[in-house]
């Protein structure tokens, strides 16, 4: 199954490069990774086009103009461009070890989206992480008990029938999440209303629920390293009231999305 890795981004080059080279020692590598871009400086873009030259698949800028958080309309252009069956998302600030791809694959189901795990890197960790710790179990354990990384029980690996199937909309985030692309041209996209932090991701997937998909997880399968960064991550009263009316709605559909519909 051909697989696209959509990796949103924003003014964090550092913390792509890892991300990437991350990627690059993948198990089961990507057809295709799409940035989508949600307004970075031409250093991101360096940064791209020098990983880009030294991976056996395409990797596609996808930017837009920076005009505030506007990652429902990031990912939007980047679904757009994806030119594979399956669609995994991940955040630009967020590692993962070998088994990322390898592990959305083993837990894709058609009826299902998949809702990955994270673990914290703390501030202090987040210079010394990279592609070698999240690989590493003796180094993970060792800062788990330095207490450089958090949420520590998703560390262990068990196999992909322990996941377990809902329709709850916590601990939904689309910093790792993964699905059927003919799923989310269904509901077309995430609502490009939603500007500013917070609630993007919540709304997709209650139109997914109302599609008729479930959510499925696994605590200790596709998991990814999240580094600390500073961040103002106040959502907006606007987004609050368009979930909930998300919520409220039997509509799956939305007419800001992918398509644009009156």
């Amino acid at each position: 199954m051909k697989v696209s890795l959509i990796i949103t981004t924003y003014n964090n080059p550092e913390a792509l490069s890892k991300v990437m080279e991350s990627v690059a020692r993948q198990s089961r590598l990507p057809e295709e990774i799409i940035i989508a871009d949600d307004g970075s400086r031409e250093d991101t873009a360096h940064v791209i086009r020098l990983f880009s030259e030294k991976v056996p698949f395409p990797v596609i800028h996808v930017w837009q103009e920076d005009e505030g958080f506007r990652a429902a309309k990031a990912r939007n252009e980047a679904v757009k461009r994806a030119d594979g069956e399956y669609v995994i998302l991940l955040d630009g600030d967020c590692v993962v070890n070998r088994h990322f791809i390898a592990d959305h694959l083993s837990l894709a189901e058609r009826g299902c989206f998949i809702q990955g795990k994270r673990v914290h890197v703390n501030r202090d960790t987040v210079p010394s992480f990279g592609h070698e710790q999240a690989n590493s179990t003796p180094e993970l354990m060792r800062m788990a008990l330095a207490f450089g990384i958090s949420n520590t029980h998703h560390l262990l690996r068990l196999p992909a029938f322990f996941s377990v199937k809902n329709r709850k909309l916590r601990g939904i985030k689309s910093c790792n999440m993964s699905f059927f692309r003919n799923d989310i041209i269904a509901v077309n996209g995430f609502n490009e209303d939603f500007v500013g932090w917070g609630s993007e991701d919540s709304d997709l997937a209650c139109r997914f629920f109302k599609y008729g998909l479930k959510k499925k997880e696994h605590q200790f399968r596709a998991i990814c390293f999240h580094l600390w960064h500073p961040t103002n991550k106040t959502s907006s009263n606007g987004n609050r009231k368009l979930l909930s009316a998300t919520i409220a709605s039997k509509e799956f559909f939305c007419k800001n999305g992918i398509r644009k519909e009156d």
